[in-house]
């Protein structure tokens, strides 16, 4: 039964939530934006070091549970123990954020095997099969949600990452799929697609191009932070966004194809 209450409710429900990538970045965000409402987080990366770091800084600052696991999110193998420990750790788990990604920049001439491999491995396929895995505690608490960070890449294009982009394109689609096949449980599926956000991965292209161009074709004229993505997860996570769902929320500032005078 769909609620008309209109308090605000971005802290519903107060299950835990997975947060893949959840060391730095996007994800970091996502999970500190999460924890301030009060939901607890499990911050699965690739360095372990640095998600435990962040999940205890996240715990002291908002006094919420917090994990930090080192998690290779290619090595299915690893999901069974990682959502165990995450579960005894934070709690029910009601959330999934898959945030983790890697970036190409070799353009086609620079495909190998191992670059699509790597790039599918870490973006497309564990939104399938960690969604897979988490049902059945996604489906044993009510106003459970998954979020997927794909990119505006998935639909502009980018010939200097045909890997990421064709990744994050997949991504799009599978939310879909999943949106389909988990709504009669009461699962709800979306995507946010950033735009040019000050992350580790996007600061070299910032820091190689001239000044400025990004910002010349962002309506706003400014590239974004982590928090601004962050925000916008945690909306689609919470009953704020209960009839929301097979979605892609674009956070990009305005983006347009082509430069601006």
């Amino acid at each position: 039964m769909a609620s008309t209450d209109l308090s605000p409710a971005l802290g519903n429900p107060g299950t835990a939530v997975i947060i893949t990538g959840g060391a730095s970045g996007i994800g970091l965000a996502s999970a500190r934006a999460l924890a301030a409402v009060g939901r607890g987080v499990a911050l699965w990366d690739i360095n372990g070091a640095k998600a435990a770091e962040s999940a205890a800084a996240i715990a002291a600052e908002f006094g919420v549970k917090a994990l930090g696991l080192g998690v290779d999110i290619t090595d299915i193998a690893a999901y069974p123990a990682a959502i165990a420990a995450s579960r005894e750790a934070v709690g029910a788990i009601g959330g999934l954020v898959h945030a983790a990604g890697i970036v190409d920049t070799g353009s086609l001439e620079g495909i190998t095997e191992e670059s699509w491999a790597a790039g599918i491995n870490t973006h497309l396929r564990p939104l399938a099969l960690l969604t897979q895995q988490l049902q059945p505690d996604l489906k044993a608490n009510p106003g459970s949600a998954i979020v997927a960070i794909t990119s505006i890449n998935a639909t502009l294009g980018n010939g200097i990452n045909p890997v990421y982009t064709a990744a994050k394109g997949g991504m799009l689609s599978l939310v879909r799929s999943l949106a389909d096949g988990l709504a009669p449980h009461g699962i709800r599926v979306n995507s946010v697609s950033p735009g040019q956000i000050m992350t580790a991965m996007m600061k070299p292209a910032v820091d190689n191009l001239p000044q400025g161009y990004f910002e010349k074709r962002i309506l706003l004229e400014r590239i974004g932070v982590p928090e601004e993505i962050g925000r916008v997860v945690r909306f689609l996570l919470s009953a704020e966004a209960s009839y929301v769902t097979a979605a892609e929320i674009v956070v990009d500032g305005g983006n347009i194809s082509s430069q601006r005078g």
